[in-house]
């Protein structure tokens, strides 16, 4: 054997025990066993077709509990995916609902107004890999009416 094959051999076997090594390095998952009181739509029981735009669309990252993909279970993909769920839930927590003053929920409505009727959620990196997470003209209207029509409970 060369050299430089012997050489290229030792990289590819190193890149791949680091790797295989990294696999037991894993962020904790996003998953919680019930729906709590806080949650959105036990404290505003919003219309079921609303409620299932939001849990379809938006739960995987705006909740406490993530449906994680096959591909989720790959280091250095899982900690990706955790840090864009903490930042999602770091913008809004539908799981966290019923602790938000008024006047948050009455803002985070109208953001939620503005980044659908925009298209900007979900985001397109999502729906790319998610499918059933893309929000249909009639979806976006259902939403954008109850955003309109929104009052606290």
């Amino acid at each position: 054997m060369s050299g430089k094959k012997k050489k290229s051999t030792i990289i590819l076997i190193s890149v791949l025990a680091i790797f295989s090594v990294l696999q037991f390095f894993r962020p904790t998952k996003n998953i919680s066993e019930e729906m709590s009181n806080k949650d959105i739509l036990k404290a505003e029981d919003p219309p079921r077709d609303v409620s299932r735009i939001l849990v379809t669309s938006c739960y995987d990252c705006h909740s406490n509990n993530t449906k994680y993909p096959w591909y989720s279970e790959i280091t250095p993909v899982n900690f990706y995916l955790d840090d864009h769920v903490k930042d999602g839930k770091r913008h809004l927590n539908f799981s966290e609902w019923a602790a938000l003053s008024s006047e948050k929920k009455a803002h985070k409505i109208e953001e939620i107004g503005e980044e659908v009727e925009r298209g900007k959620m979900p985001l397109d990196s999502y729906v790319w890999l998610h499918k059933e997470a893309n929000i249909t003209e009639k979806e976006k209207q259902i939403l954008l009416d109850w955003v309109k029509n929104y009052e606290p409970k």
